[in-house]
């Protein structure tokens, strides 16, 4: 059966609206969008097939890498510290430690977070080949660079029992306070763990 034109127009927003952080509206915009402007829309087709055709994951960490490389550029880096690992949630997030400009150490991606709502459990994410890279020796720490909410709590929290008898120390990114901010803008959750992350002045 033939489709009309708003039911291809509904596929190309509903598709878009899959993305982390777009809503209906702006998916809707953006369709309308692409499809009013053809060369905009072949760019689009152009740069996605490249994409899909040269970058992959790299075997070790997860991070992003071209189709000729097992290996991302962090992983075959010979500066970089060999003996901590930062875990973070998505290979997104690799690139949002790097900008900081103060972790010099290697990076696993699990790939996601244990969420009984979405049917994730630990054998879906990237936890196994974590718990391989720390047995294979040379690691004395594990940084948890997760996001804070509950599914991320409980994510860190697995990983930490299961790295327990591997007599490796587990920490976690500090939270609390944004800079510029104030206690009069923070969450109780937020204040609570600045509260209990406090230094020493």
């Amino acid at each position: 059966m033939c489709m009309n034109a708003l039911e291809y127009l509904r596929r190309v927003a509903d598709a878009l609206g899959r993305l982390p952080g777009i809503g209906r509206r702006s998916a809707d915009r953006m369709a309308y969008r692409l499809v009013s402007d053809r060369a905009q829309m072949r760019t689009l087709i152009t740069v996605l097939q490249d994409a899909d055709a040269n970058v992959r994951f790299c075997v070790q960490c997860g991070n992003i890498t071209t189709a000729d490389a097992d290996l991302c550029r962090l992983c075959v880096d010979p500066a970089r510290d060999t003996s901590i690992l930062c875990v973070v949630e998505d290979p997104g997030d690799i690139l949002l430690v790097e900008n900081a400009g103060v972790f010099r150490g290697r990076y696993h991606a699990l790939m996601g977070r244990i969420s009984p709502m979405h049917g994730t459990g630990p054998d879906d994410l990237r936890i196994a080949a974590l718990i391989a890279r720390v047995t294979s020796g040379g690691i004395r720490e594990i940084v948890l660079a997760l996001n804070t909410n509950v599914e991320s709590d409980a994510t860190a929290g697995y990983i930490a029992e299961m790295l327990r008898p591997l007599k490796v120390t587990v920490t976690r990114l500090a939270s609390g306070i944004p800079t510029g901010s104030g206690i009069s803008y923070s969450d109780p959750v937020t204040l609570g763990r600045a509260l209990q992350g406090r230094q020493a002045v």
